[in-house]
Parts: C-alpha cells; sequence; structure tokens
C-alpha cells in the first residue's frame, strides 16, 4: 500500500471518529426537492438555503407545481439566496424540461441532470449519490481547500480534484466521506485563521510547506466572487 493510500486511510478513521453518520445537510424530503435545495445553495450556505426552501416547498415540492409558478413568484421565495435571479429562472426552467421531457421525475442518469438548466456536475453528482445511492464524490469549497491541505490532490478544478479522490478513498465510501469532509471542514478546518498544527489532520497531513504558507498568510488566497454558474 502506497503512502498516499495509508495516508487516506488514516484520514478515513479520524472523520469516522468524529462524524460517523453525517446528515445531507441540506433539508429536503425526496429527489427534486434535494435537486432544488443543492441548486439554490451555489455560492450560499446550506444555512439560509434551509431557511428559505421551507416556503418554497409548501408550495411547489414538485416540478409541476414549479411549472405552475412564475419566475417572479420563484423569486420571491428565494430572494435571499444569492444570484436569485437567475437562480429563479433556472428552477423554472428545469421544471419545464423535468414536466415535458421526463415525465416529473427526476432522471436517475447523470447527463440527463446535466442538462438541467441551473444544474451543473456538482448537484447532478450529490443528488445521484444522496438520492439514488450510487458512489459519487461531488467537490465543494471545503473539500477542495481540505484536499489541498492534506496533500490528497494538486487539482485545480472540482472535476480534477474529485477524480483524485476518487483513486485513494474506496469506491463503497464516497458518499458518505463527501458529508465528513464537509462537516470537518466546518467544524475543525475552516478557511481562515486556521491552526494547521493544532488540527486532528492537517498537523500530520500537511506538508511542512503548506504549515509555513498558511501560518505567513500566504495561502488560501482569497479569490473574487465567482460569477454565478450551475452547482
Amino acid at each position: 500500500m502506497s503512502a498516499l493510500s495509508d495516508k487516506a486511510r488514516r484520514i478515513e478513521g479520524i472523520l469516522d471518529a468524529l462524524h460517523p453518520d453525517p446528515a445531507i445537510p441540506l433539508d429536503h424530503v425526496d429527489a427534486y426537492t434535494l435537486l432544488v435545495a443543492v441548486a439554490l445553495s451555489a455560492q450560499t450556505t446550506d444555512k439560509k438555503v434551509n431557511e428559505v426552501t421551507p416556503a418554497l416547498f409548501a408550495r411547489a415540492s414538485t416540478p409541476q407545481a414549479m411549472r405552475a409558478l412564475s419566475v417572479e413568484e420563484i423569486h420571491g421565495f428565494i430572494r435571499q439566496v444569492n444570484f436569485s435571479t437567475a437562480k429563479a429562472k433556472a428552477l423554472r426552467r428545469a421544471a419545464e424540461m423535468l414536466c415535458d421531457e421526463h415525465g416529473g421525475v427526476v432522471p436517475r442518469d447523470f447527463d440527463a441532470l446535466v442538462a438541467l438548466p441551473g444544474v451543473g456536475n456538482k448537484t447532478a453528482s450529490v443528488v445521484m449519490g444522496q438520492a439514488f445511492g450510487e458512489q459519487t464524490f461531488p467537490v465543494d469549497t471545503h473539500i477542495l481547500r481540505l484536499a489541498h491541505r492534506w496533500g490528497l490532490s494538486k487539482g485545480r478544478t472540482p472535476d480534477d480534484v474529485s477524480a483524485d479522490l476518487k483513486r485513494v478513498f474506496a469506491h463503497a465510501s464516497w458518499n458518505k466521506l463527501h458529508l465528513q469532509i464537509i462537516y470537518f471542514g466546518r467544524a475543525q478546518c475552516p478557511a481562515l485563521r486556521h491552526d494547521l498544527t493544532a488540527c486532528p489532520i492537517c498537523s500530520w497531513a500537511a506538508s511542512k510547506a503548506r504549515v509555513t504558507a498558511e501560518a505567513r498568510g500566504l495561502a488560501p488566497t482569497r479569490k473574487k466572487r465567482p460569477r454565478p454558474t450551475p452547482a
């Protein structure tokens, strides 16, 4: 077994001890409400999404009901999330496509999901994994940050990082690890003002160069807020 595989197994053991049964952080009841919630979470916190979706789902918890609303009505429910105007339009168009092309049912197919307005690789992967039980490894900002800190990936894009993580972790653990790393990133390994030497994982998994760079405030770099793209 390689040193990278050994590192991955040790990381997995720590995550199992700290977050043994991670729940999906976005409130939902089925594949469609999960799809909507994940799409809304792009550049928005899960907390904020969970604040706006109860009222939205009370009116439109199915593609048919969402289609019956105008873009303006949808926007009224989600105006507090970032890029709410674009997301309202995407939700309305996606509902139309689901009704017209998939019988009002969320398809159990990655390519069909990505074809929906407002749905990118991450959203499709989350739905495939958490709603349909397929083993996927979606990468959000937490996972991207921690994969770099822990030396598991040098990938610049979420897709590159996902591919690297799939190579070092067992297939059967991908869905669980996806959630565990998110919770660990929030609770134990934040982006800013984080002492890597005191972290349960960074303290031994991060390289000396990484520890030094972050201590000096050289990494991670702050980036301009991205333009809205499908999550």
